[in-house]
Parts: C-alpha cells; structure tokens; sequence
C-alpha cells in the first residue's frame, strides 16, 4: 500500500514510544517517511546504528575485510583432500608390467613416481583398497561439517556472539589440522581428525559472513558480503600453487602451510576484531556496544554514550541458554515457512555446487585444466553479485540464476549425446559446464544475503548457519550422482539441473527484501511484513 500526502503514515514503536518512526511503503521497500523531524533517538537499534555507520568508512573496511579473510582457510581446508587424498602416479620398473597395480606385485615390478608420503594413498598403501576406505576421510569430514553446524548453529545468536564463536572456529580447525600432520599415522585417525576439522570449521563461514554485515550500512551490506565470497574464491585458488611448491614433499606439508597461517589470523581476530554491536544491544550489553560502535562510527563518535540508545531500548533476550535462538526461530509459523524454503533452494544449489567439480572426471576433457577454471569461475560469480547485489530484486533472480543453472547443466548432456566425437563441441560442453558451476555459484552468494535480510539480528546468524548445513546437505548426494553418471550422464548432470531448476521455484514463496531495513527482533520483523503485506 503506496501512502501519498493525504494518507496518516503508519506509526510502528518496537522500542521506545516516546520516539515514534514514521515509514513510508511503496512497491519496493520501506522508506524513512519524515526526514524533516529531528529526532534525538530513533526507535530500534537498527535506526540508531544507521545513523553511526550508514557511511562506510575506512575503520568499517578494515574490520570486514579483517573478518572475511577466515573464509580463505575454510576454503583451503575444505578442498585440501584433492591432493591430500589424490592417488599418485606410478610407472613400470621392468619393461611391461601392465596397467592394473592391483594385480602386481608390491614394489616388484612398479613404483611411485613421487615419494610415497606425497598422499595417504601411497604412504598407507591404499591403492587398491575399497572405495568406501579410501573416501572415509572426505566422508568424515563433510559429516563434521554437518554434525558441527547443527550444534553450532545458535552459539553464536544466545551465548557466545559472532566474534567469539568465529575465534573458537578458526582455532579448533587450525589445532586440527596441525594435529593432522603431526599425529596421523593410519587411515582411521586421519580421518577422526577431518571430522573435528570439520566439525570445527563448520561454523565459520556463517560468523564471517553475518559479523562483516552487521557493522556496516544497509546500502553497504549487500557488497561487503562479497568479499568472503572472493576470500573464499582464492583460498580454493590458492591450493593448487601450495601443492605445486610441495610436489614431492609429504602431504602432512601441506597442512601445516595452510594450518599456520591460519592460527596466527586466530590471534589477530582476538585482538583486532570488535563484536557486532547490533548483537551486544539486542543482548542487553550497551556498554560493550557502545564501545565497539565508537571504532567503526563514521559519524557521532564524539557522543556516543549510553543515553545515545537509552535507558530501556535494549531488547534482552528472553532467554540466557545456548538454544533460545533456535526456540524463538521456531516458535513462528512464518519464520519456518522462511527457513523451509532458504533450506530447500540451499539444498539445490548445494547438488551443484559440490557435484559439478567431483563430476569433471566424467567429461572428455582435461581434468586439471577444468578445475581449474571452474575455481577461476566463483571470482567472476563474487563480481557479478558485487556489482548487481544492489540493483537485483532477490526472488526473482534467485529464480532466474537457479533456472539458468539447470538448463546449461542439462544441455551439457545433449551435447555429450549428440556430438561426442566432436573435439569443438567438447569445447562447447565444458564450456556449459562451466557456465552452469557460475551461475550456480552467483545464486548461492545471492541467496546467503537474501537469507541475512530474511531473518532479524535474534536468529540471524543461526539462520545462515542452518542454510549452509542445507548446503553441506545436498552435497551428500552429490557422489552417488557422479559414480550413476558414469555409465549414465543424466544421473549426473541432468539430475543437477532438474534438482536446482526446481529448488530455485522456491523462491517465490518468500517476501522481497531489497532495500529493506534490518530489523534485530521477530515482533519488528512480522511488523515490517505485514506493513509490506498491506
């Protein structure tokens, strides 16, 4: 419902009466209504942390970007095991020995051509165990990733708080995998210690995230999510010039080139990275708050004091136990109608997104030069969400990129049908493939800052985190689709693009939030959707 000069504005007081908020509505988002008034306080923190930090600054950029590098590690311990866990290349000691390792002798009649310590595979000798041994590591871990996420999820929301937990993260996986190197001597205990990595990790991306936007302007949050997103894009990058140097070294090295740094950025988070303060006042701590808004304000630094919010504005928590986020995230019919459908268009994107790189062994084309570029494809999808993030309403381009998605990734099996001994179309389907990993990459970034603005500050973070475990989930069955598309290419690649197409549609079902105010409570969050219901 548009208001003209005619119509009353509509009064809504979540906090303080005495300083009521008048919004204007229109088709697209919620407008401050009366600019002319001079109000000493506004009514929600979110309007009084507006005025503090609506100009990004440069106190602003150093903190988000300090934040966000921790996506780097993640990414970095995320996808190690494509080298860790490799099998190496062998060669024939005497003049024809076969093609099958299996059948040979130990040692007699073949060898490595690296050093057995370059992966578990050789150290341990598992090139001709089973599948399931060989793969329990990566199943480990993700599994941790999963188990870690569901019992984190709303740490960082009733108890710890973003920074803490974020520091907790990052150190548990940095100690994991330094103790990887040092400690694993069999598969088994290899593999316990990817699942405490896991375990620990899990939570990382969704504290990063959420603590880098809640320190900035509403007009700035959309772009400063991005930059995980590319810190993330370079720590998958950065994998392959780390093994480069360590060919031929043991792969315990490559955990400790990625583990270290990682635990020195541990200690310059404790240090130097200030908690959100929308999180300290919606908790009742606005001294804390207060504090921390004085490092990153652009504006009123000078009198920012405890009267600054008032005396009664903060709206504590109803509960102090680990859980309550998750009780209040619940406990409203329309908040689980959202997070039912942020999980299943997760849950799509997540098919693809861990699918497609574990697919390109299918394809007729160079492994190596393809994963390569399906890495180089998330820069381009962190830019295209960067530059459009403010101008995309986010239903309909989550439908769009999802559906764009499934459609190149189907194609990718009509061409293999129709023109497999084609080398120029074998160009063209990798390069579908590619375009299919890209657009599905931009929907996730999209989608994790449309789930930021979906939920208020009280369960936001547990929100995320619940949306990246959706994630994690649908990439479970990612290798089952691969090893089907083998012998059938539809198992893979078409059954990815039915799967997103039809996830993205979900979409639909939730409300337009570009533009939109973040709101700290859910009785904000129903006023501001049944204002836009109007």
């Amino acid at each position: 419902m548009a208001a003209d000069d005619s119509e009353t504005p509509l009064i809504i007081s979540s906090i303080d009466e005495n300083y009521p908020y008048e919004y204007d509505y229109d088709d697209d988002h919620i407008n401050n209504y009366d600019n002319n008034q001079n109000h000493t306080h506004k009514n929600n923190v979110d309007d009084r942390i507006e005025e503090c930090i609506g100009d990004f600054g440069w106190r602003q950029l150093i903190q988000s970007v300090l934040v966000s590098v921790a996506w780097t590690f993640d990414a970095q311990q995320t996808f190690i095991s494509i080298f860790t866990d490799a099998e190496p290349t062998w060669h024939c000691i005497t003049s024809d020995c076969g093609s099958d390792v299996c059948s040979l002798p130990r040692n007699a009649t073949w060898a490595w051509d690296y050093p057995k310590e370059t992966t578990i595979i050789s150290e341990w000798g598992l090139q001709c165990a089973t599948s399931f041994l060989t793969g329990l590591p990566a199943s480990s871990f993700f599994m941790g990733c999963l188990i870690g996420g569901m019992v984190l999820a709303t740490l960082a929301d009733s108890w710890l708080g973003r920074k803490n937990l974020l520091l907790l993260s990052c150190l548990s996986m940095s100690l994991s995998g330094v103790f990887t190197a040092m400690f694993s001597r069999n598969i088994l205990v290899y593999s316990f210690l990817r699942f405490v990595c896991g375990f620990g990790r899990a939570a990382i991306g969704t504290c990063s995230l959420v603590l880098a936007t809640e320190v900035v302007g509403k007009q700035w949050r959309g772009k400063v999510g991005v930059i995980g997103f590319v810190c993330f894009s370079l720590g998958f990058l950065s994998l392959p010039g780390i093994a480069y140097i360590n060919r031929g070294n043991s792969w315990r090295a490559m955990y400790m080139w990625t583990s270290i740094p990682a635990l020195v950025y541990t200690i310059l988070v404790f240090f130097f990275v200030k908690e959100s303060p929308r999180w300290l006042l919606i908790r009742g701590r606005k001294e804390e708050a207060v504090n921390a808004l004085r490092t990153i304000a652009t504006a009123h630094r000078s009198s920012l004091t405890l009267s600054f919010f008032g005396e009664e504005d903060a709206p504590a928590g109803d509960d102090a136990d680990v859980y309550s986020a998750m009780r209040v995230l619940i406990a409203k019919s329309w908040a689980v109608r959202r997070l039912i459908a942020v999980m299943v268009i997760c849950s799509g994107i997540g098919v693809v997104y861990y699918g497609m790189p574990l697919a390109l062994g299918n394809l007729p084309f160079n492994i190596y030069l393809s994963v390569m570029l399906n890495a180089l494809s998330e820069l381009p999808a962190s830019l295209i969400t960067f530059m459009l993030i403010d101008k995309l309403n986010r239903r309909s381009s989550m439908i769009v990129f999802t559906l764009i998605s499934g459609v190149l990734s189907i194609m990718v099996v009509i061409i293999g049908d129709l023109l497999f001994d084609n080398g120029k179309m074998m160009g063209l389907q990798i390069g579908l493939e590619i375009l299919s990993f890209l657009t599905a990459c931009t929907a996730l970034n999209i989608m994790l800052i449309f789930t930021i603005e979906l939920f208020p500050t009280c369960v936001r973070n547990s929100a995320v985190s619940l949306a990246r475990q959706a994630l994690v989930f649908g990439g479970v069955f990612s290798p089952p689709l691969v090893a089907a598309g083998r012998k059938s290419p539809f198992m893979t690649y078409g059954v990815f693009g039915i799967v997103i197409g039809i996830c993205g549609l979900f979409a639909g079902c939730l409300p337009e939030t570009k533009g939109t105010m973040l709101s700290d409570t859910m009785e904000e969050e129903e006023e501001k959707e049944s204002c836009l219901l109007a």
